[in-house]
C-alpha cells in the first residue's frame, strides 16, 4: 500500500516539477498564476490537471485550442513517481525525515536535469537554499550513501561541500586560463557543493566520475552520429544530476563492488 501512495505522491509532485521546469528559467512564479496552456493561455481546469491520466484523456492536446501538449509532461510525472518508489525501497526502512530529504533531493535533480538540458542554466533558487540545507541534513540525520550503516556526519558533509564546490571551481578557473573560455558554469559549481553536502566527498568523486563518463559517451555519440564539432558547448548539469542520482541509489553497491574487485586483484 505504501508503494501505491508514494507512487501517487510522485505523480502529483511530478506535475509540480513540470511547472518548475517551465517557469523557473523564464523568471515566472511557480505559485501564480495557476496552470495555463502555454499556447493559448487558457487556464487548465482541475480535471484536466490529473497527472498522466489527463494527458491520455485529452489525447495530448489542449481542451481549449487543441494545441499539442508535449509528451515530456507525463513522462516527467512518471519518471518522478518511479524514482520515488525506488527511493522508498532503498530508504523506507529508516527515518521518515531521511526519506523526505531524499525525495526532495531526487525531485530537485529532475528539475535541474531538464532545465539545464534545454536552457543550459541551473537555477539559483534550487542550489542556493539547497547548499545550507544539505549541510544541515548531512551533518545531522543523513546516512553515508557509500558506507555500511553509518551517518554522514559534520566532517564528511562539510568536506563534501568543499570538495564538490571547490574542485569544480578550480576546474572552472583552470579551464578559463587554459582554453580562454568557460569550462564550467557557476550553476555546476553550486550544484556539486549541494551534492557534496548530502553525499559526502566520496559521493562527489563517484558523481563526478559517472557524470563525466556519461557526458563523454554522449558527446562522442553526438559527434559520430550527428556530426557535432569537437569542443562544442554542452550542458554538463544533466550528466552530473544523473551521476548524483546513481550515487544516491546504487553508489554503495558500486563502491563495494569496486572494493571487491581491488581485493580480488
Amino acid at each position: 500500500m505504501q508503494y501505491i501512495v508514494i507512487f501517487i505522491l510522485g505523480l502529483v509532485t511530478g506535475s509540480f516539477l513540470n511547472v518548475c521546469i517551465y517557469r523557473l528559467p523564464r523568471g515566472i512564479s511557480v505559485v501564480r498564476p495557476s496552470s495555463r496552456c502555454t499556447s493559448c493561455g487558457a487556464p487548465v481546469r482541475f480535471y484536466d490537471n490529473i497527472p498522466v491520466l489527463s494527458y491520455i484523456m485529452l489525447r495530448g492536446r489542449c481542451r481549449s485550442c487543441r494545441a499539442e501538449i508535449p509528451l515530456r509532461y507525463p513522462l516527467i510525472e512518471l519518471l518522478n513517481a518511479v524514482l520515488y518508489v525506488i527511493v522508498l525501497h532503498k530508504f523506507g526502512y529508516g527515518s521518515p525525515l531521511v526519506l523526505a530529504a531524499y525525495l526532495v533531493f531526487v525531485s530537485s535533480l529532475v528539475v535541474i536535469f531538464f532545465i539545464d538540458l534545454e536552457f543550459q542554466i541551473i537555477p539559483n533558487s534550487i542550489t542556493l537554499p539547497g547548499i545550507p540545507l544539505a549541510v544541515v541534513l548531512g551533518s545531522t540525520i543523513l546516512p553515508d550513501p557509500l558506507a555500511q550503516d553509518s551517518l554522514l556526519g559534520v566532517r564528511a558533509s562539510v568536506t563534501g561541500l568543499l570538495a564538490g564546490g571547490g574542485s569544480f571551481y578550480l576546474l572552472s578557473v583552470l579551464g578559463k586560463a587554459i582554453f580562454r573560455k568557460d569550462a564550467m558554469g557557476g550553476g555546476d559549481i553550486k550544484m556539486m557543493a549541494m551534492v557534496g553536502g548530502l553525499l559526502g566527498w566520496k559521493g562527489v568523486i563517484l558523481t563526478a566520475f559517472l557524470g563525466s563518463l556519461l557526458g563523454s559517451f554522449t558527446g562522442v555519440s553526438l559527434i559520430l552520429l550527428k556530426g557535432r564539432e569537437w569542443g562544442g558547448k554542452i550542458a554538463f548539469g544533466p550528466y552530473l544530476a544523473s551521476g548524483a542520482l546513481v550515487t544516491l541509489l546504487w553508489g554503495r553497491d558500486i563502491f563495494f563492488m569496486w572494493l571487491g574487485y581491488l581485493h580480488a586483484g
